[in-house]
């Protein structure tokens, strides 16, 4: 419903700030809120490491660890055995008396604090494997964990005691290591590998029915944990959900397989002429130099492979500077491909490893999905700094590490694969090798913080994704994907500022919803110019550094001047959802006092008013009344007409006319329309206001106001819209861009409810849905034609 008001021209033309007092003291729910208040002492203090506007401070300072290790894959046995040699340089301003260790791979051991503290239930119909991950069963009668042999001063060559607790590990030095000073020590260590399949998590091995494994080996060294100037010693229990912490460092690494193995690894590989065959040799130089895939190791050579027995040991040394962490991943299995990828002037060489059960999905994209993302996330953070960057195939279905990731995707038996399976391997890809950035180089503290390497990477992720193709079906970082989780009930909400392992629903608090923040951020709230910059200026300010979520926040507002508190609370420490309401739309009109289109318009709305059911059927049902048969009863009044425009009228109006200056004028002849738009704010969530406007002819346009419409108050607002125009059809957030919750409040008037569908079936046989795999079911139509034909000559 419309509603049409006049306003008395004087009170327009003195201003429109009377109007807002007026709104001001009429509102009762008004009162000034702390939504739009600074932060302020909910962020750690500045200092001389970390300043107030983001970056780094003049003493910013961080702790190195140098790592010499060498490791053998005992395939009969699937162990693990190591030794490493680490130097640490503490370049704090303090004396530590004790170093700490990461034993990721005690999360395996029994009575791990992971899997004890791990809750689950049986439904109906459980998997053996899923019982056994619930029993433990897999863990508890085996020595998984490690087997720590020794640990000894370098130089001295004494032992150093140590106290294993679950998965850290004190070591007790000699005497302190004093500011500026280094420490070298060994450790000797095995553990068995576990299968992925029983319960791994992040590594393992998949055993594959021709009697060949798949290794992806990560997290199989003994490494140093996080000291800084934020937390001191980050020993917190590795619960599998919070990933890592960990130190920058230059590694040298040595590892010893089967002679039949091909071998991927975090690094530049150090001696190809001693591991390589000629033409694996010859094609690994090709490879770094072209811009088409180049397949170093073919199908055919590994299929021989599968069929054969080891000879001997191949030791594959690689060499990796200023990275937090080494993996690798080995098999007999391993086709191995790849091409070089051009990044800031600098040539990158891009590899995959996979079985042939991967192909033809991986041999056709892997590779070429790899050199993409290093190339876009470049553009988005920092350039690409690393000599190599690697997919490999395998158990693991996603996971990553300087240099290297883990990513799942794999076709059916025939070859043939869903849509679902093709973009989920493109977005695993994406994903992982994306995660070079975002904590490999901006190096977060993933133990504490999910969302700093997971949200911003899920985000450029999603930017990547759409650069690769148009129509990507992303999953993460449009708004209205998130409406769902967060319209949930509160209670099943966490904010995104959680601790990792505290999380509920990681996938959505961690990934999904920090990612349509920061792609709100850039679209809706800063626009990409100012937002693309902050950006960058984040990434190169704390690459090879560790930010923390105050290190982000300050730099995005100290790069781009938007402040942008507001929206930290609200999408970062609250979970309220954003639920706008347009509650209603009022229309006025300059009253122009012009006798001429006042009285008509007076007479129409008399004439509506008039015309009642009453009134019309009146027309039949009575005959003739008193005053048509006699018209003496008809006086004066009878035949006035109170719409007829008089010279008084007119007199009055030209008096008007000639009282007004030039600009009051102009302002009563415009003929605009002034429209209140009332908006709820029913989240709790302020957002800004977008409002699309479809007029009578058809037309339409948007009205964009700031989310600082709020800030007086976060409750209700009342809005002035002034169009030439008459508006129809009044909608919030018509593109989806805030993600809120209740799409059918954000029409004015009501839109009609849709009807939900529902199919009429016979009962026995009917089935929802087709077949998961067009791929496969074109290629069986198209076998069946030929036979479909030689019937057809038959006859």
């Amino acid at each position: 419903m419309r509603k049409l008001h006049f306003i008395i021209i004087l009170a327009l033309a003195t201003g429109f700030t009377n109007l807002s007092f007026a709104q001001r003291s009429a509102t009762t729910d008004y009162h000034a809120n702390n939504r739009f208040e600074q932060l302020g002492t909910g962020l750690p203090t500045p200092n001389t490491y970390r300043s107030a506007s983001g970056a780094p401070g003049k003493d910013y300072w961080q702790q190195r660890a140098d790592y010499d290790i060498k490791v053998e894959l005992d395939e009969p046995n699937n162990k693990i055995i190591g030794s490493e040699t680490i130097t640490y340089f503490n370049q704090s301003p303090d004396a530590l008396p004790y170093l700490w260790i990461q034993l990721d791979q005690n999360l395996f051991a029994k009575n791990s604090p992971g899997p004890i503290s791990r809750t689950g239930d049986l439904g109906n119909q459980t998997s053996m494997a899923s019982l056994a991950t619930i029993s433990d069963m897999h863990y508890s009668n085996a020595d998984y964990g490690y087997n720590i042999l020794s640990i000894k001063d370098t130089k001295t060559g004494k032992a150093l005691p140590y106290t294993i607790n679950q998965t850290m590990m004190r070591i007790d030095l000699p005497q302190p290591i004093l500011s500026k000073q280094s420490y070298s020590f060994s450790i000797d260590w095995n553990y068995r590998i576990v299968e992925f399949s029983k319960g791994g998590r992040r590594t393992g091995f998949e055993a594959f029915k021709d009697g060949n494994n798949v290794y992806e080996i990560a997290q199989f060294y003994p490494r140093l944990c996080v000291y800084d100037d934020v937390t001191g010693w980050q020993n917190k229990q590795y619960y599998s959900q919070g990933e890592f912490a960990l130190t920058f460092g230059n590694f040298k690494m040595a590892i010893t397989v089967p002679n039949d193995h091909v071998l991927g690894a975090t690094g530049e590989l150090q001696n190809p002429a001693q591991v390589l065959t000629p033409s694996q040799l010859k094609n690994f130089e090709k490879a770094k130099t072209s811009d088409k895939v180049v397949v170093i190791e073919s199908q055919q050579d590994r299929e021989k492979a599968e069929k054969g027995k080891p000879t001997g040991k191949k030791t594959w040394i690689f060499k990796a500077d200023n990275v937090r962490d080494v993996a690798f991943a080995t098999s007999r299995k391993y086709i191995w491909d790849g091409k070089m990828q051009e990044v800031a002037g600098k040539k990158v060489l891009c590899m995959s490893f996979y079985p042939k059960e991967g192909n033809p999905l991986w041999g056709k994209y892997s590779t070429e999905v790899v050199a993409h993302t290093i190339k876009t996330y470049s553009k988005f953070s920092v350039d690409y700094p690393y000599p190599v960057a690697i997919s490999c195939h395998g158990p693991v279905g996603g996971m990553e590490y300087p240099m290297i990731c883990f990513n799942g995707g794999r076709p059916e038996a025939d070859g043939t694969y869903s849509e679902a399976t093709k973009y989920g391997m493109i977005g695993v890809i994406i994903h992982e090798v994306g995660h070079n950035f975002f904590p490999m180089i901006v190096n977060n503290d993933e133990r504490q913080w999910m969302w700093m390497d997971e949200g911003l990477n899920t985000f450029v992720q999603y930017l990547t994704e759409k650069e690769w193709d148009r129509d990507y079906p992303t999953r993460r970082g449009e708004p209205q994907a998130i409406v769902d989780y967060m319209k949930q009930d509160p209670k099943n909400l966490v904010p995104i500022m959680t601790m990792s392992d505290n999380l509920i629903n990681a996938g959505a608090s961690a990934y999904a919803k920090p990612a349509t923040a920061l792609n709100i951020l850039r679209e809706t709230v800063m626009g990409r110019e100012l937002f693309d910059y902050a950006f960058k200026e984040y990434s190169r300010r704390w690459a090879f550094k560790s930010p923390t979520p105050a290190d982000f926040f300050r730099t995005m507002e100290d790069a781009s001047g938007v402040d942008l508190d507001w929206f930290w609370k609200g999408w970062f420490y609250t979970t309220e959802p954003v639920d706008q309401d347009l509650v209603e739309v009022e229309w006025f009109a300059v009253d122009t006092q012009n006798p001429d289109l006042n009285k008509a318009e007076a007479k129409k709305q008399a004439d509506e008013k008039r015309n009642t059911v009453a009134r019309q059927r009146d027309k039949d049902y009575i005959k003739e009344s008193v005053v048509e048969k006699n018209p003496d009863m008809k006086d004066f009044y009878n035949i006035y007409d109170p719409y007829k425009v008089t010279d008084t009228d007119k007199k009055k109006y030209e008096a008007y006319l000639a009282s007004l200056s030039p600009d009051e004028r102009k302002l009563v002849e415009s003929g605009l329309n002034f429209y209140t738009l009332k908006v709820k704010n029913k989240g709790g969530l302020p957002m800004p206001v977008i409002v699309k406007m479809q007029f009578e002819d058809g037309t339409d346009s948007v009205a964009r106001f700031p989310a600082e419409i709020w800030r007086l108050n976060d409750q209700q607002v009342s809005k002035v819209v002034t169009t030439k125009k008459k508006v129809v059809q009044w909608t919030l957030d018509p593109y989806r861009e805030i993600a809120d919750i209740d799409e059918e409040s954000n029409h004015f008037p009501r839109q009609p409810a849709q009807p939900t569908r529902f199919q009429l079936f016979k009962g026995g046989g009917f089935q929802r849905g087709g077949g998961s795999n067009p791929m496969r079911e074109a290629q069986q139509s198209q076998q069946a034609k030929p036979a479909q034909q030689g019937g057809a000559n038959k006859n």
